[in-house]
C-alpha cells in the first residue's frame, strides 16, 4: 500500500470509532457494537472482487442505532466506524490466515484457530460463509497496519471503559451487541431464533443476568436460544471475568426482526425492536448488584 493510499484510508476512517458517553455514569454497564461500522474505504472496495452490497452481508447493520438508548440509561456505547469485512476486532489481534497473504506471517500469528480456518480471522478472507473478498493476496504489512491503527486503539478504549465502570461501581457488565442472518445460506428452511444470548456457557457472565435477560425477552413473546449457535467471540471470552467482577453478555439479534436482509433497509419494526431492547436492559439493571463472585474464585 502506498503512503497516499494509507493517508486516504486514514482520512476516510477518522475517527475509526466513537465512544458515546452520558453526562454522568449511573450504572456499571458498557455497550459495545464492534461490527456495525459502515465506512468502507475506497481502496478496500477497489481491492475486492465483491460489490459493496455483498460486502455488507458481514455487517451488523444498524446495531449501534438499536442500542443508542445507552446514554439515556447513564452508560457509554462504543461502536466502530470501520466495517467487519475490513478488520474484525472480535478476534485475537493476530488471527491471520496464511492463504490470504503473499508474504510469510510473523511467528506470533495464530494461523490455526477455527475462525482462521473458516476464513474469518482478524482480516476476513470471506463474507456470506463462502464468498472470497479479495482479488489477490495481500501484503502482510497491510494487515499489521490495520491492526496497529484500528484494532489496538479500539481495544484500549474498550478496556478503559470497563476499568472506569469497575472503579466507579465495583464491577462492570459489558453488553456485546451483534446481529445474525435469519438463516444460513446453506439451509434457508431453518430459521434462527429471534435472539441468541451468549455467555460462553456460563463462563463470561453471571448466570443470574443471562437468565434474567432470557426471561425478559421470552415474556415479550420472542424466541431465545442460549449459546447456540453463538456463544460469544474473542471479546466475550477475553473480557468476561466474573471472578474479577467483570461480566460480558453477548446479544445476537435476528436481522429479519428489524431490516430487509436483501436491501439493508430498516423495516417498520425497527423502533419496536429498539424499544424492546431498552426494556430488556432496564429489567436487567436491578439484577446487577446481586451478582456474586463464583465460590471457587472467592476461595
Amino acid at each position: 500500500m502506498s503512503r497516499n493510499e494509507a493517508e486516504a484510508i486514514e482520512r476516510e476512517l477518522s475517527p475509526p470509532f466513537s465512544v458515546v458517553r452520558p453526562p454522568k455514569l449511573k450504572v456499571p454497564l458498557v455497550f459495545n457494537s464492534p461490527h456495525s461500522g459502515r465506512v468502507y474505504p475506497r481502496a478496500f472496495l477497489a481491492s475486492s472482487k465483491l460489490d459493496p452490497l455483498t460486502l455488507r452481508r458481514s455487517e451488523d447493520a444498524y446495531v449501534d442505532e438499536l442500542f443508542n438508548f445507552a446514554t439515556a440509561l447513564g452508560t457509554p456505547l462504543l461502536h466502530a466506524h470501520f466495517p467487519r469485512a475490513y478488520l474484525d476486532v472480535n478476534r485475537e489481534p493476530y488471527e491471520l490466515d496464511p492463504v490470504l497473504f503473499r508474504d510469510g506471517l510473523p511467528h506470533y500469528a495464530n494461523t490455526q484457530s477455527v475462525r482462521v480456518v473458516g476464513g474469518l480471522g482478524t482480516i476476513a478472507r470471506i463474507v456470506s460463509e463462502t464468498e472470497e473478498i479479495y482479488r489477490e493476496p495481500l501484503p502482510v504489512e497491510a494487515a499489521l497496519e490495520r491492526i496497529h491503527r484500528l484494532y489496538v486503539p479500539y481495544h484500549e478504549a474498550l478496556a478503559a471503559l470497563l476499568v472506569e465502570a469497575k472503579r466507579e461501581f465495583g464491577l462492570a457488565v459489558l453488553i456485546d451487541c451483534h446481529s445474525m442472518p435469519s438463516s444460513t445460506r446453506t439451509d434457508r428452511r431453518t430459521t434462527r431464533p429471534d435472539f441468541v444470548l451468549g455467555d460462553r456457557f456460563g463462563t463470561s457472565c453471571g448466570s443470574e443476568l443471562t437468565r434474567l435477560a432470557a426471561h425478559s425477552l421470552e415474556s415479550l413473546g420472542y424466541g431465545v436460544a442460549l449459546n447456540k449457535p453463538y456463544a460469544g467471540g474473542y471479546i466475550t471470552e477475553h473480557y468476561g471475568r466474573p471472578h474479577k467482577a467483570q461480566h460480558v453478555l453477548q446479544i445476537e439479534i435476528n436481522r429479519a426482526l428489524y431490516m430487509d436482509e436483501s436491501t439493508f433497509e430498516k423495516s417498520p419494526r425497527f423502533e419496536e425492536i429498539r424499544e424492546t431492547l431498552e426494556s430488556v436492559i432496564r429489567a436487567f439493571i436491578p439484577g446487577i448488584p446481586d451478582l456474586t463472585v463464583p465460590r471457587a474464585a472467592a476461595e
